[in-house]
């Protein structure tokens, strides 16, 4: 694929504008760029650090020729874009990441098939449009189970875990509601792994340290980097990402989450952009994945990734907050407040990072001075 090198004083659109959007157009800013968002919300994260902002729908037409119009690259925060939008920007040579990318992981359906088509090693699974198939995929993959909503869903959000028949029930309220559902093998996984990493246009592949991810709740709680995984496993998990990123034919940052069983990988989710456990890279390693991606939109060239040795990224969501600037010289840390105008419970509304040389030492401080919620 051959790109239009994009240099200082061209303007980049986002599609988007939270806080994945903000921390692509401050890295862009940094690198002299102009910067364009389109986001529904008036005064957004990513507005606020943009010289501009359209107020419209990500599926309004006329905001999406505008943007066009105004901008020599476009990218976007977020892979729920509206599809016909994207093939739209696609067709007028201003998406190097291309609609396809987004058209798979919009899709659980079409990104289990993209990653068997890879040959990768996902949980078990199968697609279920009806209540016969339903217990067709109960019988097949077994229990528990986990059932998904073929569209949407984050955080948790649109899926339920089936224990045993019992929860049948749960699962028949979903299909009716969504029409088209993924039932997958429960894991029992000893860690979940995610690999960031930026793909460039010539096929260049720049991988940053595989991390460790925990949650609380559904959602992603902490990052440690690098992950306390073998070397091994680091290896598979890169194989795994560059022969799926090979297969989609990756353009810029993207995102790759897996479980760790034993000795085994299974490849989890897809995601088509910069991710929240990459955002250590921020200040852990020499380039981040923000700037990295605007790099490869922009037709240049990547910078060789260099780590400093350990790093901890810790979700700052809603109720966190108050509490966290209560005692944030308890052991200083990289803050970044994302500019959301309402506080809400379970809403990230920023984040930390602490960074250190050695990640036993870093968590055990961490530990100590109670900045770990364990």
């Amino acid at each position: 694929m051959q790109i239009n090198k994009c240099l200082y004083g061209s303007t980049i659109g986002i599609i988007g504008g939270g806080q994945l959007g903000r921390m692509m157009a401050t890295a862009a800013k940094h690198m002299g760029y102009c910067i364009v968002v389109l986001d529904p919300t008036p005064d957004c994260p990513t507005a606020q650090v943009a010289d501009e902002q359209i107020v419209a729908a990500y599926d309004d037409k006329h905001a999406i020729e505008r943007l066009a119009k105004k901008c020599h690259v476009i990218t976007y925060e977020f892979e729920n874009v509206d599809l016909a939008s994207a093939q739209y920007i696609e067709e007028k040579g201003l998406l190097p990441q291309g609609a396809q990318s987004l058209a798979i992981t919009q899709d659980r359906e079409k990104e289990k098939d993209a990653m068997a088509k890879s040959n990768q090693p996902v949980a078990p699974y199968a697609i279920i449009r009806t209540e016969k198939e339903l217990d067709q995929a109960l019988a097949t993959v077994g229990y528990p189970c986990v059932v998904k909503t073929c569209r949407g869903g984050y955080d948790g959000k649109g899926q339920v875990k089936l224990q045993t028949e019992k929860d049948r029930s749960e699962a028949i309220e979903l299909l009716h509601q969504q029409k088209r559902l993924i039932v997958e093998r429960w894991i029992s996984f000893d860690k979940e792994i995610s690999i960031v990493f930026t793909r460039f246009a010539n096929g260049e592949i720049s991988f940053f340290p595989v991390a460790e991810n925990l949650h609380h709740d559904h959602i992603l709680y902490m990052t440690i980097a690098p992950a306390r995984i073998s070397s091994d496993l680091a290896k598979k998990a890169k194989d795994a990402a560059k022969a799926i990123a090979e297969t989609i034919e990756v353009v810029g940052t993207f995102t790759i989450e897996m479980f760790v069983k034993d000795d085994r990988i299974y490849v989890n989710e897809l995601a088509p952009r910069p991710h929240n456990s990459g955002h250590y890279t921020i200040e852990a390693c020499n380039v981040s994945q923000f700037e990295q991606h605007i790099r490869s939109i922009c037709g240049l060239k990547p910078i060789p990734v260099y780590f400093h040795g350990a790093s901890i990224m810790i979700n700052l969501l809603g109720d966190d907050v108050a509490p966290y600037f209560e005692q944030i010289d308890n052991f200083p840390a990289h803050v970044h407040m994302y500019g959301k105008a309402e506080i809400k419970p379970k809403r990230k509304m920023g984040h930390v990072t602490y960074i250190g040389n050695d990640l036993d030492v870093l968590y055990e401080t961490l530990v100590n001075k109670k900045q770990i919620k364990i």
